[in-house]
């Protein structure tokens, strides 16, 4: 449970985007077709290793009904700096599972999502509805879902501690084909998150002169709702030897006076007629929760307390690069199509107002943290 914020920000969310469970922006006109994907991903930077393995299979029942399945894991050991200031390093799995039912009406595409995530201490269920619209010639594609979210968060060692939260999501979106090159994409999604809303292991630190190490520490304290909004725009440009360009800029705020910000530019060129090279870079910035601090004057200083590096202040860099290989036929299987990937991340973490509590300096006074991470997918498709 510690680090599922960081999974779905930085791992769940390639895969994701990879099998495309569910997508909204998926044109509606036809069903996607039939494929198998099998994936290998890999997390490393900030005293943390998270990988494993991810399957998903995609088969049609006919013209108009699509189901898929999909299967996740994530072997993880962290000895970040959370961790160690106050505890000992540790080992967990975590095993994702979804299903989903697709059906395609005329230009109407309608799908039913049902997720599972378990872990030693934390329990996530949900469901999604979503639904697509192709109109205006085909040019224009509406998509509307509706998503519910029940969580039961335990602690390893504490058998009576039980706490639950739930998360309601709405989102909408309209993608247009602008020119013969050019396409965009504008997506809206809100969300409410109500419950025990915090990690029951994490502390805040504050100033306690009674004891020789300066420091004292307590359990964090959240709110028990969170109302959040965010807004992507994406835009992609063919060129005419089959290179593309995109752009993606998203904005983010919430009720805890967390505002963030993200850009990315990319750029996919193809080699020959079997490979593919992407590159891409992305810049993401935040500033700090409303009652988020490094380091509290005295005990219980407020109602609410944190001390998370993810709420406070913040900025990353993203360096990316990509190469998609079509397998020949004497690699494939029978007339099925086959491609494989890899991609590489390196993302650079600065943050501006969380120190380091095991560096020197004197309380209050550390240098502020910082590290970088790698991240590695490399999976196969097969087509049928």
């Amino acid at each position: 449970m510690v680090v599922t914020n960081l999974l779905n920000n930085s791992v769940k969310l390639f895969a994701v985007l990879f099998i495309g469970i569910g997508s909204l922006t998926a044109q509606a006109a036809v069903l996607d077709p039939d494929r198998a994907d099998m994936l290998y991903h890999s997390y490393e930077g900030g005293g943390m290793t998270i990988d494993g393995p991810s399957v998903m299979l995609r088969k049609k029942a006919s013209e108009s009904v699509a189901i898929t399945a999909y299967y996740y894991m994530d072997s993880i050991s962290s000895a970040s700096v959370d961790v160690i200031s106050t505890a000992s390093p540790y080992t967990e799995k975590r095993h994702e599972g979804q299903i989903g039912v697709e059906y395609l009406y005329d230009k109407t595409l309608m799908s039913l999502n049902l997720h599972q995530s378990n872990e030693d201490d934390y329990l996530a269920q949900s469901f999604s509805i979503n639904v697509s619209q192709d109109t205006f010639g085909d040019l224009t594609n509406l998509n509307l879902g509706l998503s519910y979210g029940d969580n039961e968060i335990k602690r390893n060692g504490d058998d009576i501690f039980e706490e639950q939260s739930e998360q309601y999501r709405i989102r909408a979106g309209i993608n247009q084909v602008l020119t013969r090159n050019l396409t965009a994409s504008l997506n809206v999604e809100a969300i409410a998150d109500s419950g025990y809303l915090n990690n029951p292991y994490r502390t805040v630190r504050y100033v306690d002169n009674s004891i020789p190490s300066g420091v004292g520490y307590q359990a964090e304290v959240y709110p028990e709702t969170r109302n959040s909004f965010a807004a992507k725009l994406s835009a992609s440009y063919f060129l005419p030897y089959r290179a593309a360009l995109f752009f993606h800029y998203r904005h983010f705020n919430d009720s805890w006076e967390i505002t963030a910000s993200d850009v990315e530019v990319g750029y996919r060129h193809p080699i020959g007629d079997s490979l593919e090279l992407e590159l891409k870079v992305r810049y993401y910035q935040q500033t700090q929760a409303e009652f988020y601090s490094d380091l509290f004057p005295y005990r219980d200083a407020q109602n609410y307390m944190a001390r998370d590096k993810e709420l406070s202040d913040f900025s990353d860099i993203t360096y990316g690069l990509g190469i998609t290989y079509m397998l020949p036929a004497s690699m494939s299987f029978g007339d099925t199509r086959s491609e494989a990937s890899l991609q590489w991340d390196y993302i650079d973490f600065q943050y501006n107002n969380f120190r380091n509590p095991n560096a020197e300096g004197g309380v209050g006074n550390e240098p502020f943290y910082g590290f970088s991470a790698n991240v590695v997918r490399a999976f196969v498709s097969v087509y049928f």
